[in-house]
């Protein structure tokens, strides 16, 4: 199975100020600040990595806080729900403490057999967590306030809203290896079998809705998950074959990856579970340090008087 597709590897969003983000995924949600570093093209933005003790693919999401940037609009063409794994029995803790942190969120309702509860972050992200059918044994991260009894998994899913999902179904199943499990109205679950978490890509079919706008409270893309380099170039061949633009191999310090836009305009990302995040802090270092890609470093005083105070 190493040479297929391994579910989701990053999901990465838009936030507009980076403390309250900081703030509200380590305080409010006890995720792990794996990686704190700067966005490529914007070293005057922070880039932050949120997960599980080591950031193991699959458990990463990532934030693009630019300060004051105007809020989005989820539409079709976009990723619309983060969908998270979260222990047996639990939904009831998060609702409990979604009201205390004052966090707008729905009532727990059912879908495909699994019972979940949606709220949206201080932007306005929506996120799902959910009590999956099948027993999630990953380790969580643990903090005072969320145990492993509660502790986010990692990812259980992401949901794409498209006009028309039948171009992206196909891409999903002929090309990343996915199969359409069942369906429930106009949303679609396609799973893969090649790993037993963050499997899921579920499929809304809208095809009336206006699309969506790239902004504070949405998501920026979705990376897929791939062993290791040989098999990210296979892939790419095989998506340059059905005529989609698609980047060279990019080092993005802690992965190598690529980006194509899917048929329904989702920006995908492929990306290899190596180096990892362990590679220029320990881990029990991780997310302590400001760490800069290598052509940033002799600006480091600068880009650190530029970047919002988190303390």
């Amino acid at each position: 199975m190493d040479n297929k597709i391994l579910g989701l590897h990053h999901i990465t969003a838009i936030a507009r100020n980076a403390k309250r983000n900081y703030d509200f995924y380590t305080g409010v949600l006890g995720l792990r600040l794996v990686k704190k570093t700067v966005n490529f093209d914007d070293p005057g933005t922070y880039h932050f990595y949120f997960g599980n003790q080591t950031g193991t693919p699959g458990t990463i999401l990532t934030f693009f806080p630019w300060e004051g940037i105007g809020a989005g609009r989820t539409g079709t063409g976009m990723a619309t729900e983060i969908g998270y794994s979260v222990p047996a029995g639990s939904l009831e803790f998060w609702a409990d403490r979604f009201k205390q942190f004052k966090v707008k969120q729905d009532i727990a309702v059912e879908s495909f057999g699994e019972k979940s509860l949606s709220f949206t972050d201080p932007d306005g992200l929506k996120i799902n967590f959910i009590e999956p059918k099948q027993v999630d044994e990953r380790a969580p991260w643990e903090t005072k306030e969320v145990t492993g009894k509660e502790a986010v998994k990692g990812f259980h899913s992401i949901v794409l809203t498209l006009k028309n999902i039948k171009p992206t179904a196909e891409l999903l199943v002929d090309v990343l290896g996915y199969r359409l499990l069942e369906q429930d109205g106009n949303r679609y679950r396609f799973i893969t079998g090649a790993i037993e978490n963050a499997a899921v890509v579920d499929l809304v079919e809208s095809p009336d809705e206006a699309p969506g706008i790239n902004a504070a409270g949405t998501n920026h893309h979705v990376a897929f998950r791939v062993r290791n380099e040989e098999i990210l170039m296979a892939f790419r061949e095989k998506i340059a074959s059905r005529g989609l633009g698609i980047t060279a191999k990019i080092d993005r310090e802690y992965f190598f990856s690529l980006y194509f836009r899917e048929p329904g305009g989702v920006l995908f990302e492929l990306a290899t579970d190596n180096p990892g995040f362990a590679t220029d802090e320990k881990v029990e270092e991780l997310g302590s340090n400001l760490m800069l890609p290598k052509q940033y470093e002799p600006s480091r005083a600068k880009i650190e008087t530029l970047l919002p105070n988190l303390n």
